[in-house]
């Protein structure tokens, strides 16, 4: 059995979105059991059209390709139900519908035992 890598993503910058996806990704490659967490700070990231905006930041990866390599290879991709009233989300302009829209705690029972955790 493969390890639990867990990444949150709670920032609405560039600073936040990007080392997340590359961290998780790069996990993915290593072949960790991946799970990616949108917290209500990092929910624009989770929406149509945001990592578009982004473009491809100079020398690093397009961020919309990550994304696509994160959902199609990631044990889990969750966006926090918190985030649908406190940023006004509606869970029709989530950027994927592989996204899980759920609480913090059936996540957290998730990746019990995970090894690595990365915030950004």
């Amino acid at each position: 059995m493969s390890e639990k890598m867990v990444l949150v993503c709670n920032g609405g910058e560039a600073g936040n979105i990007m080392p997340a996806l590359i961290f998780a990704t790069s996990g993915v490659a290593l072949d960790y059991e991946v799970y990616f967490f949108f917290s209500p700070g990092g929910a624009k990231w989770s929406l149509k059209g945001e990592l578009e905006k982004l473009g491809t930041p100079k020398g690093l990866p397009n961020p919309v390709e990550l994304f696509n390599t994160l959902i199609e290879y990631a044990e889990k991709v969750t966006l926090c139900e918190l985030a649908l009233e406190n940023k006004g989300i509606d869970p029709k302009d989530v950027r994927d519908e592989h996204i899980v829209i759920e609480k913090l705690p059936p996540f957290l029972m998730d990746v019990e035992g995970a090894t690595m955790t990365f915030t950004f």
